[in-house]
């Protein structure tokens, strides 16, 4: 059966995980989030007591992981992001989920996903490739929104700090560091609403899917 694959990277807070929402609702394509993928290899480590570091477990948690019961708001929490980032290096565990990443993108009738290394590594041959990207400053102040939003506070210059020192690590690790595919189509939303950005991305997929012959 046909399947459409679009891959979408970019740094922490440039919008990605909205423009993933966005056209997988439009093209009725499954979605899914790759970061929240480590995130749960992660919480089902802490679940278990098993220490973070302790790959030959890292990898049987990985490869035993459900990516259709993927829970948003558990995985989202502070400490199962700090947790992800530890096993997020151990190169077992990358390769696991990478392999059920890749299997979940030949799902028909097609899917969406964001992460770091989609384009470049998980799904080189996707049909479509963006790369979303927007200045430190921009998502650091987005993210200040997000916090405020919920009740919460937060100082823009620590926030900030951690965009940077995130992107730094992203984009230096020797393991599928995050970087625009040779073929991707960069998108700055620096200057974007969510909206443009979004139509933008739009008028890209349709052009592939008319290429395919896609309705």
């Amino acid at each position: 059966m046909t399947h459409f694959t679009i891959a979408i990277d970019g740094p922490a807070g440039a919008g990605k995980g909205t423009m993933a929402r966005r056209l997988a609702d439009h093209f009725h394509l499954n979605l899914l989030d790759t970061g929240l993928t480590y995130r749960a290899v992660a919480h089902r480590m802490l679940a278990l007591g098993l220490p973070l570091n302790d790959a030959e477990a890292a990898e049987r948690v990985a490869r035993d992981i459900d990516l259709g019961a993927l829970d948003r708001d558990i995985l989202s929490q502070h400490a199962v992001g700090e947790a992800a980032s530890q096993v997020a290096i151990i190169p077992a565990v990358r390769r696991a989920l990478v392999d059920k990443q890749r299997e979940f993108a030949r799902t028909s009738p097609g899917a969406v996903l964001d992460g770091r290394d989609i384009g470049t590594v998980v799904c080189p041959d996707a049909d479509v490739k963006l790369y979303v990207t927007a200045t430190a400053q921009v998502r650091a102040k987005r993210r200040i929104a997000e916090i405020e939003a919920r009740g919460g506070t937060a100082e823009l210059a620590q926030i900030l700090s951690d965009i940077e020192k995130r992107d730094a690590r992203d984009m230096g690790r020797e393991d599928s560091p995050l970087r625009p595919a040779a073929d991707a189509h960069l998108l700055d939303t620096s200057e974007m609403d969510i909206e443009n950005a979004f139509q933008a991305a739009r008028t890209l997929v349709d052009q592939a899917m008319a290429a395919r012959n896609i309705d």
